[in-house]
């Protein structure tokens, strides 16, 4: 255990250095916070009965934790599966592949003018970097060369971007140095003097080109002989639009891969496979601030929003700088509408650094809950201008235009979303709702379809298809069944499915179907203390259903609590219980009448 978390740290480190001295920053900052995340190795305790395998797996499920928890409680522990906490490594039993790290010391020639180089692309002179390597033959110094001319290729693409269209106008401007990267990469791969960054920069360029495939097969080559570099496994990541492509990955079985995985899960809404891996890389990495986010974003994608709200909760009180994931928080903070919770992270990230997209959406999601719109969309659109490809602020830029009721704003903002993410369902979703609105049901249900098909356990999808479906155009009433009877085998909060799939029986005649969800839906609102129409509207039909069949004693005992309520459905249920009392005095008679015969 502690020697394969002594490789852990001796791996990161190295990845820690070598992905800063490319320029590739962010990934060196993700492997910087998870060589952090590995849990210290315990003291050796003086008693030789501490080094059996139980008492060290009573240790590790222990005060390692304490830090994690309101008043050093248990909750994040009780999320931990029976096992998990207790892998030892990642994904325990599992034998991993030793990747050698590379030695850039026996790369390169002509350091000083790598050193030059670096300074002026740390500088964003992407040109100058390039230039001053040019010639250079150093595996360091081709991928410097080849990164600093794609990042200034991207940079003057988003130049002619604002020039011709604004700054968050759509437009077919290109990178210009892709056909030459490409050409100049494609030969290094096919003469075998190519190394892992640039097969990762090359990936990029295939995919920026259209190449999906390819990009794919050169990404997997890339963090095959360098599993270090968290940018490769994202961009893999982003190819992967199905599961079908994930199973298919020739990756080997570095320790790395247990976090594409998990990654991928969740990015393809695989929740409960995504929660799995990361509770057992938890076995190891136990004090990393990442993995419990991610495992705070699977929670509140599945809708357990009260936990995930605690996990973040201790994300900010170990890290109170931290806007990494904090976007995703304050989606669950809205969604649970504690607007004084939203103030405060709002007003945190702002002082911390107002101008990153994640700090501009929080604000944007504060000033929607208030109910301020217009200040809403303002700070989405300085957010999109921080980055123009940030997947939730054109969706929910989206939902705001559609409080404003400007719905050709609104479809940009949607398809702007599915141009960068295919599989937003919310954005799909969000379609869905302007075409309802404008009252083309067709092209509703097309879009609610595209979102539930993304999003199968979500219920307020199969709702809205539902409601589609039982619009006057479509009277697709079996439809709107179907669609009914996921959603409430789907957890239907709102409690929307029940009460309209036995009112859809009713008119289609079926009364026991009709009665069946009736009385489930009545079993829910007694359950949730819930009273008002829909409650009456039950125990009516309840009452005459069971009248009609012959069943006395419940119909007066819906009747019964009927009497309780004002309005036409109290004299109804007098009628009805009138109506009993004479059948049951019949009843005896003719009992008599046909004993005499």
């Amino acid at each position: 255990m502690a020697s394969s978390k002594e490789t852990y740290r001796v791996e990161l480190r190295a990845a820690v250095r070598q992905l800063g001295e490319r320029g590739l920053y962010s990934a060196a900052k993700w492997a910087a916070e998870l060589l952090v995340g590995i849990e210290p190795d315990a003291t050796p305790a003086p008693s030789s009965a501490m080094d059996t395998p139980s008492s060290s797996g009573s240790a590790a499920s222990g005060g390692r934790l304490l830090h994690l928890h309101r008043s050093g409680g248990s909750s994040f522990r009780r999320r931990l599966r029976p096992g998990a906490a207790e892998a030892g490594t990642p994904l325990g039993g599992v034998s991993y592949v030793s990747t050698p790290i590379p030695d850039d010391d026996a790369f390169d020639v002509g350091g000083d003018r790598y050193l030059l180089a670096k300074t002026y692309f740390d500088c964003r002179e992407y040109r100058r970097a390039a230039h001053v390597l040019r010639g250079q033959t150093g595996r360091k110094a081709v991928f410097l060369r080849c990164y600093a001319l794609y990042t200034a290729g991207e940079k003057r693409k988003e130049e002619e971007t604002v020039e011709l269209e604004g700054s968050l106008g759509k437009s077919n401007a290109a990178n210009q140095e892709l056909v030459a990267l490409e050409r100049e990469l494609a030969t290094h791969r096919r003469t075998g003097a190519i190394d892992s960054f640039c097969l990762y920069l090359y990936g990029i360029v295939l995919r920026d080109k259209g190449s999906e495939a390819l990009a794919r097969t050169v990404l997997v080559e890339s963090v095959n002989s360098y599993p270090w570099n968290w940018s490769a496994w994202l961009e893999l990541q982003s190819l992967c639009t199905s599961s079908d492509i994930l199973n298919n990955l020739n990756i080997k079985n570095h320790w790395m891969k247990d976090f594409f995985l998990a990654s991928a899960h969740l990015e393809l809404k695989m929740h409960e496979e995504a929660l799995k891996r990361y509770e057992r890389l938890m076995g190891v990495f136990r004090c990393s601030d990442y993995i419990q986010a991610q495992i705070a974003t699977v929670q509140y994608s599945m809708r357990d929003l009260d936990e995930a709200d605690m996990i973040f909760e201790e994300l900010l009180r170990t890290d109170p700088f931290r806007v990494d994931s904090m976007d995703v928080y304050s989606n669950l903070l809205y969604a649970k509408e504690s607007s004084t919770a939203l103030s405060f992270l709002a007003h945190r990230v702002f002082l911390t650094d107002k101008y990153r997209p994640e700090s501009c959406c929080i604000i944007a999601n504060y000033y929607s809950l208030k109910g301020q719109h217009e200040k809403s969309v303002l700070y989405f659109q300085r957010a999109l201008k921080l980055n123009r490809k940030y997947l939730s602020a054109w969706t929910l830029m989206g939902h705001e235009f559609v409080e404003l009721k400007n719905t050709p704003a609104a479809i940009d903002a949607y398809r702007r979303a599915v141009d960068i993410n295919p599989r937003d369902y919310r954005a799909w979703y969000g379609l869905g709702q302007i075409y309802e609105m404008m009252g083309m049901p067709f092209y509703a249900v097309y879009y609610f379809r595209k979102s539930s098909y993304l999003q199968p356990n979500d219920a307020r999808l199969w709702n809205a298809m539902a409601q589609c479906y039982e619009s006057d155009q479509l009277q697709m009433i079996e439809e709107a069944i179907k669609c009914y009877e996921r959603s409430a085998n789907n957890n239907d909060t709102e409690g929307i499915a029940l009460h309209q799939l036995a009112k859809l029986h009713g008119m289609l005649g079926q009364s026991e179907e009709a009665a069946f969800y009736y009385k489930k839906d009545l079993e829910r609102m007694e359950v949730e203390e819930r009273q008002g129409q829909n409650f009456v509207e039950a125990l009516l039909f309840l009452a005459k259903h069971c009248k009609s069949i012959g069943r006395f004693e419940e119909a007066e005992h819906y009747c019964t609590r009927l009497l309780d309520y004002t309005g036409p459905e109290r004299e109804t249920a007098k009628s009805i219980l009138q109506g009993l009392k004479r059948a049951q005095s019949v009843l005896p008679l003719m009992d008599i009448d046909h004993f005499a015969m």
